[in-house]
């Protein structure tokens, strides 16, 4: 007990004229004796459960997105050779054009104010695939990483961690893995001779390798846990959260850097980045005026859509394919009622 909690309990115990004593009760010893007993039992319960990782029938799928991964970041930087993609300089608004929109969205704390104009800087591929990584872990049936553990660890993909502790990736060679995958090369020649057809498959085939992707990490998160933090949306694979205080950013935050972990999901691992959709009928520069008539889309379907690919159904509703633009006369309204 610490000393703090000492005096508290000497000031209780003078006021209400009780006793004081730091020696615990007979019942506290019969409990701690207890856990005692119990403690081995539940580390050999851990350990035992080790045993039944990785699923065989699941391995199929963990290499399907490891598949499905690396068809979509060589894809994605193909795309990023012709259509160009911007990202705000104060906040982490995206959009895909060769202009930004003056949509005033910016709430940058660096700037001071809210519903600012973005300064848009040139974007990369970590604004259409947001990048999201976790501790690597040598084996699911290891103990917790402490705090003065959390340098001890690699920090890797929380996909390819998640494939790992499935199977499909040794754990010794995750690193040199991701190294050789997560970068591919593509020269600009070579994307920018392709005629607009090719563009448009490979467009396809990107959306498909999205899609692809988050079914299969939908299908992992119900075999092997996730854990993600309700604060600040850490992630970690595996069957309980590190203990590694790295949340909260202020000092007048109550939980000192302790996590709140809860049961994490696709969008955790794989996360959308919403961002507003240009349409054939809207200006050539989305204006504050028409924010309610423009539609959204996650980045990675723009920038294929942008390319010529048939975006699924589920989509449409967020994106507004046949809704009106602004600004719009009275006889385009008149026009769609009929």
């Amino acid at each position: 007990m610490s000393n703090w909690r000492h005096k508290v309990w000497r000031n209780l115990s003078s006021i209400q004229g009780a006793s004081y004593s730091t020696t615990p009760s007979r019942t506290n010893k019969l409990k701690l004796d207890a856990l005692r007993k119990l403690r081995p039992m539940i580390l050999r319960r851990i350990e035992n459960r080790a045993k039944d990782y990785p699923v065989k029938e699941i391995v199929p799928v963990a290499e399907d997105i490891l598949i499905a991964r690396k068809n979509l970041l060589s894809n994605v930087t193909a795309l990023l050779k012709v259509f160009p993609v911007l990202t705000c300089k104060f906040c982490s608004e995206v959009f895909v054009g060769k202009e930004g929109h003056l949509i005033e969205t910016c709430r940058s704390y660096i700037r001071r104010g809210n519903n600012r104009l973005h300064e848009w800087v040139p974007g990369s591929i970590n604004d259409i695939l947001v990048p999201v990584e976790s501790y690597h872990l040598h084996n699911i049936s290891q103990g917790v990483i402490r705090h003065q553990q959390r340098f001890d660890y690699d920090r890797v993909p929380a996909i390819l961690e998640l494939c790992c502790q499935a199977g499909a990736v040794h754990p010794e060679e995750i690193l040199q893995y991701s190294k050789i995958h997560d970068n591919p090369q593509i020269s600009d020649e070579d994307v920018r001779s392709l005629p607009a057809g090719d563009l448009k498959y490979v467009g396809a085939n990107a959306l498909m390798a999205w899609e692809k992707l988050r079914a299969g990490v939908k299908k992992l998160l119900l075999v092997y846990p996730s854990k993600v933090c309700k604060r600040c949306k850490e992630v970690h694979v595996g069957p309980s959260g590190h203990k590694a205080r790295l949340c909260g950013v202020f000092k007048y935050e109550s939980w000192h850097g302790t996590h709140y972990w809860e049961k994490a999901g696709v969008n955790d691992l794989v996360p959308e980045k919403v961002v507003w959709h240009r349409r054939p009928q809207d200006p050539m520069v989305l204006l504050n005026d028409g924010r309610n008539h423009y539609g959204h889309a996650p980045a990675i379907v723009s920038l294929c859509s942008h390319a010529g690919a048939i975006v699924p159904v589920k989509y449409a509703c967020k994106m507004k394919p046949q809704g009106l633009s602004f600004p719009f006369s009275s006889y385009s309204v008149s026009k769609h009622e009929t």
